[in-house]
């Protein structure tokens, strides 16, 4: 199969679920002798080993500029419209598509999805769309009145084709709610458990561990927080928080204002994906204190390190539906309940049946898994 992924970032130049899935997946299907293709922004040509390269090979895959990078976020930390349509006019106008068995189009930002649907018309590559999120009415909560334009463009989407991957449950139900495509399927995102098996722990050792972009729906703050409360039981408690964005000049603001300074360390995203399973394993719990997530891929990356995770009891948080008592807990916004669970899990350190737990659980999420269900769909959409 010729396959074109459809993204305006991509992996490993940007770091998100997204952005990993498709290399993930990407590189999996390269190596099984799939011709694998991803158009996006050339977010590599500002590395200087591919300055200048609108086109490149990385792991198998063959990735298409077709346009400059641009800021993902407006000043006010909410996704650039403007970017969203920039990008599907660069796909409009310069992704070329004729050839291709499958165009997989991630549903996010959305307005690209209408440009592949064009893109596909002539010569019908069958086009899909992977829905990570579907936010319904919570696009008046993230945008106000504007929310009424997205909840529109978002809807439009559902009727380009009849052929959907939801990423979770969570996200397939949503998308039930305003339309019923013929071809829908649930494919989880994943992780490398062989790789992470064999990833020694670090000598950076920390109590508690946060991973991901720092934007406000996040809600890290959450954690530090929380924070302030472990502290004075555990003054010489240790929390890393592993990203960058938006929110990262406000959040170390409060740290210091809750004079955590030596207690919370920011350490931004790690180059090498391995250095974060690393100090997982050196950890005794993950926090994702984050109201909305379409799946949560970093729940499974902790429970494979065997890490339990705590997070948000939140309607859009599908990453709750991924967290038992055997693996973690799911706790409403209360710094003192967060602090209470933490305290539970580095007061007397983890025992090797709570780690046993997590990593069993993760075993069900092998990205080999995620890429035959894949490959199994786009067979079954071009009925080989």
């Amino acid at each position: 199969m010729k396959i074109a992924f459809i993204y305006d970032t991509a992996f490993p130049w940007v770091t998100g679920g997204a952005e990993r899935r498709i290399y993930e997946i990407g590189s999996r299907l390269a190596k099984r002798g799939h011709d694998v293709h991803v158009f996006s922004l050339g977010y590599w040509m500002l590395d200087d080993k591919y300055k200048y390269q609108e086109s490149i090979r990385y792991e198998g895959i063959t990735y298409h500029s077709v346009g400059k990078p641009v800021d993902l976020y407006t000043d006010d930390n909410s996704r650039s419209i403007r970017e969203a349509l920039y990008f599907a006019r660069k796909v409009f106008t310069k992704a070329n598509l004729e050839d291709f068995d499958i165009v997989d189009c991630q549903g996010f930002p959305y307005f690209s999805c209408f440009s592949s649907k064009f893109k596909t018309m002539r010569n019908k590559p069958e086009l899909v769309i992977t829905l990570h999120e579907v936010w319904n009415d919570y696009w008046y909560e993230y945008l106000g009145k504007k929310g009424f334009f997205g909840k529109i463009v978002e809807k439009g989407i559902f009727h380009l084709t009849d052929n959907f991957i939801c990423v979770s449950e969570l996200t397939k139900n949503n998308l039930l709610k305003n339309h019923k495509p013929s071809n829908i399927e649930i494919i989880a995102n994943g992780v490398n458990i062989r790789d992470i098996t064999y990833i020694d722990p670090s000598d950076k050792f920390s109590d508690i561990i946060f991973a991901g972009r720092l934007i406000p729906e996040k809600h890290v703050e959450l954690l530090i927080k929380a924070m302030r409360i472990v502290v004075d039981k555990h003054p010489f408690a240790k929390c890393y928080i592993i990203g960058e964005g938006p929110a990262e000049y406000d959040l170390k603001k409060s740290v210091k204002a809750h004079k955590l300074e030596s207690n919370i360390i920011f350490e931004g995203f790690y180059e090498d994906q391995n250095e974060l399973y690393s100090v997982m394993k050196s950890s005794s719990v993950f926090v994702l204190p984050s109201e909305r997530e379409g799946f949560g891929i970093v729940v499974i990356e902790a429970n494979a390190c065997g890490l339990p995770v705590i997070t948000l009891n939140s309607p859009m948080n599908a990453a709750k539906d991924l967290v038992t008592h055997d693996n973690g807990f799911v706790v409403n916004y209360n710094p003192q309940n967060l602090a209470q669970l933490i305290e539970y899990y580095i007061g007397d350190g983890l025992n090797r049946q709570v780690r046993a737990n997590c990593r069993n659980y993760a075993k069900n999420f092998d990205w080999e898994s995620i890429t035959s269900k894949t490959e199994d769909y786009y067979y079954k959409i071009l009925k080989y």
